[in-house]
């Protein structure tokens, strides 16, 4: 398949980029960063981006949504991490949505994607327990418990915690020492007894939560699925998600870069540009080199997830590696050619660096996709 967007996913990306241009920009990300809402999304935006559709963009049609795919949803994601525009879209419809229609019953796919699509509900994956994300270091214990289960443990960095109506919780039962054999997900409603969730912001200005599972009692419907393992389809769905947050981290690179470069032709010194100096000139093309070459990569991914490609694991781990790297070069490289004034916060550039930071750890940063993909090629 032809690297290149169709013309419907070019006018998604028109319009996507319209939208958070007015209503989603980085004087809003500001405003609820100074502000006192614990959300840390405009829910106006979020009602916005439900009518244009963009909840139901990658999931199927008898559910309530689109059916349009990934690729189209990667193009809104570009689109978000140019604009760092707040909302639950990562969190709810790539990560959570993801996981119901791979892991999901007919019953539970029923009562949670169309609710999704129509921006009702908000689900958030709690997969995460180690300072470093390790998804196969699962210590959450999920216990029979007579017809139902019986949960403790601890999760941390979940996306947008703060809001959400249900979790996705990932375990492993009891007595079973492989999680490729034990591991269960559970759909645990917000305000369910022996849960708490408590908010965890960082640097970019967005939030997050850690659970504190103790003893909770899930009944067997709220098992995710059918009684069997449960890992593949987290694997699958973590896969898609890293695909997903790369497209995010190539928006925030491509933005962080062209701000960069609108800079140093403009910034004078010594009575000419310092755009016009050789040394910057020559890191500016080697940045944008990387830059195009990070975008082929991202929308190859995409497209190998549309198109459920067997080569998924490792495009998504080399896709994340890659971006990792490019957003770190393109956001440092951006902070530094501004000078002293990248460095506070009057200048926009730095929001760019704190959000790449926090997008390179989450669902797994440049070293763990580097040796999953050495592992996954056979070294």
């Amino acid at each position: 398949m032809a690297l290149v967007l169709t013309e419907e996913q070019q006018m998604l990306r028109e319009s996507a980029a319209g939208l958070l241009a007015q209503k989603g920009s980085i004087a809003q990300l500001r405003a609820l960063r100074d502000g006192d809402d614990e959300l840390r999304f405009a829910p106006g935006l979020w009602r916005e981006m439900v009518d244009m559709g963009w909840t139901g963009i990658a999931i199927p049609e008898n559910y309530g949504g689109l059916g349009y795919g990934y690729t189209g949803l990667g193009v809104v994601l570009e689109q978000m991490g140019r604009h760092l525009s707040a909302a639950t879209l990562e969190s709810s419809v790539l990560l959570g949505a993801t996981l119901i229609n791979v892991l999901g019953s007919e019953a539970q796919k029923a009562a949670w994607l169309p609710a999704i699509a129509a921006g009702e509900r908000r689900v958030a994956l709690a997969v995460q327990e180690t300072a470093q994300f390790a998804p196969r270091r699962i210590a959450t214990e999920a216990t029979r418990d007579g017809d139902g289960w019986r949960l403790s443990g601890c999760k941390r960095l979940v996306a947008d915690a703060i809001g959400a109506d249900a979790f996705l919780v990932v375990g492993r039962e009891a007595g079973i020492p492989r999680l490729e054999d034990g591991c269960r997900v559970f759909m645990v409603d917000a305000d369910q007894p022996g849960l708490t969730v408590t908010r965890c912001d960082l640097v970019d200005a967005r939030q997050y939560g850690a659970l504190a599972i103790d003893g909770l009692h899930a009944p067997a419907a709220q098992l995710l699925g059918d009684a069997g393992p449960a890992w593949a389809a987290v694997e699958k769905t973590l896969d898609i998600g890293a695909v997903g947050i790369a497209a995010e981290l190539l928006g925030v690179a491509l933005e962080a870069f062209e701000r960069t470069v609108a800079y140093i032709r403009e910034r004078r010194q010594f009575g000419r540009p310092v755009g016009s100096f050789q040394g910057l000139q020559h890191r500016a093309a080697s940045l944008f080199a990387e830059l195009e070459l990070a975008r082929s990569l991202v929308l190859k991914a995409l497209q190998a997830i549309d198109g459920d490609d067997a080569s998924l694991p490792m495009l998504a781990s080399a896709c994340k590696a890659k971006l990792c790297e490019v957003a770190a070069l393109a956001t440092s490289e951006g902070v530094q050619m501004h000078g002293g004034v990248g460095m506070t916060d009057e200048y926009d550039i730095g929001l760019f660096l704190k959000r790449a930071r926090v997008l390179q750890h989450f669902l797994g940063d440049q070293n763990y996709h580097l040796d999953r993909y050495a592992r996954l090629c056979g070294f």
